[in-house]
């Protein structure tokens, strides 16, 4: 890479050093990063080959999880390593049993990464959505180490496609092959040149339908939604203002339960949405399922619990849509219910897809909150059509994790 980029790199490395100063998060990050490269070194027999996965984040690694699977069911053998760049992530997978190590990625700096592929030496890179990390993706070319990365998307707005993006296009050309979700990143990345591209779809809607199938039981969600006339509304990591529109209609319609699991999962915050409701409300850790049957409202205070919460709710509440972005839909939507969510979620192809074939909807105001809501509420053939309709387009997009292990599987073969 270039001397900016690298300079780049630097100053990124120094910012992360001093939010340390505030932020215990960073303080982790940093730490886990200090650790990775001795880690690697005792742990990594880089004789055996390993096939190195890396995701920013848990979002990322559960989008990408799939693959990890497929490829443990059909290749018992093979070495995995699973790198994350987040705390949020290595923190909750870094026992996940199916991989053989698990470790933070450091830095992108020229020295960290040939330190970093020294140790592992891997047969295969794959990268999960958005990584273009300079350093690493220039060295693995060098080694002729395969590079691939899944269930990409790409947006005319992005710095690839801008007139100065020039070092970052050159970054798209690292991979072996570029594995996106629609036709309209292919068409973007063939007008700048880059032809090593298909269209494998998104890997994250055979995890949800995984995690569906498996069923986890909640048995506090359950009492608290079965054998009631109220349909149940399941709000999915909120941020206040969210919080805003959705608890003063819980308070003022008794025909609706709520459940509601919170983005961040602190004690304030916990407070903060029990002081707003005016109706009986149990936190999951504290409640016994008894308890649970006599609330009108449940909060999922703690963390791994909403993807199989939803199989309780008949209508979705999406959280992020006032602030960076929606989270996932696509862990609702599965279960044959309608979504609801804030006005940022363009970035979100399924979003836009999914209120164009009527299984979500979206506002911008308290105004076009109640309007989105209402019908659903009021009017149970509207609510099951909607349901149906988010449910036959989550079906209608599986099978790219298969599309993308059926391209690598003779890589993968050859490692193994």
């Amino acid at each position: 890479m270039n001397l900016l980029y690298n300079a780049g790199i630097s100053l990124y490395g120094l910012g992360m050093r001093i939010a340390a100063l505030r932020s215990d998060k960073v303080r982790r990050l940093l730490k886990g990063q200090r650790e990775a490269l001795p880690y690697l070194r005792h742990t990594i027999d880089s004789d055996h080959g390993y096939i190195w996965i890396h995701a920013a984040s848990l979002g990322e690694f559960e989008q990408g999880r799939p693959f990890v699977e497929m490829v443990r069911r059909l290749h018992p053998q093979a070495k995995i390593l699973l790198t994350f760049f987040s705390p949020s992530g290595y923190e909750v997978r870094c026992n996940f049993p199916l991989v053989d190590a698990v470790s933070y990625l450091p830095l992108d700096s020229p020295h960290n990464v040939k330190a970093f592929l020294d140790a592992v030496k891997p047969r295969m890179a794959l990268f999960i959505k958005y990584e273009f990390w300079g350093n690493y993706l220039q060295e693995l070319r060098r080694r002729g180490i395969p590079t691939y990365i899944i269930s990409s998307i790409f947006r005319k707005s992005q710095i690839f496609f801008k007139p100065w993006g020039g070092m970052f296009r050159s970054m798209l050309r690292c991979y072996t092959h570029i594995f996106v979700q629609d036709d309209n990143s292919m068409r973007l990345l063939s007008d700048i040149g880059v032809y090593n591209v298909s269209v494998a779809g998104d890997t994250r809607f055979d995890r949800v339908t995984d995690i569906m199938r498996e069923r986890p039981d909640v048995p506090q969600a359950e009492a608290i939604s079965e054998d009631s006339p109220c349909l149940t509304i399941v709000a999915g990591s909120t941020w206040p203002p969210d919080e805003e529109l959705l608890l003063p209609y819980v308070n003022s319609h008794p025909e609706v339960r709520l459940i509601i699991a919170p983005h961040e999962v602190r004690t304030d915050r916990i407070e903060d949405i029990v002081s707003k409701l005016n109706r009986p409300v149990v936190c999951l850790s504290k409640a016994t399922p008894e308890q649970a049957a006599k609330a009108d409202c449940l909060i999922v205070d703690c963390y791994g619990k909403l993807s199989g919460v939803y199989r309780y709710g008949d209508i979705a509440y999406i959280g992020g849509g006032f602030a960076a972005g929606i989270h996932n839909i696509n862990e609702a939507a599965v279960y044959d219910m309608p979504v609801l969510f804030g006005p940022h979620y363009r970035k979100f192809k399924e979003a836009s897809d999914m209120i164009e074939c009527g299984g979500a909807f979206t506002f911008s105001d308290k105004a076009g909150f109640i309007s989105a809501i209402d019908p659903l509420v009021s009017d149970s053939e509207y609510l099951h059509e909607a349901g149906r309709a988010a449910g036959h387009y989550i079906r209608e997009h599986l099978g790219a994790t298969q599309r993308v292990y059926t391209a690598l599987s003779s890589i993968i073969e050859s490692i193994n």
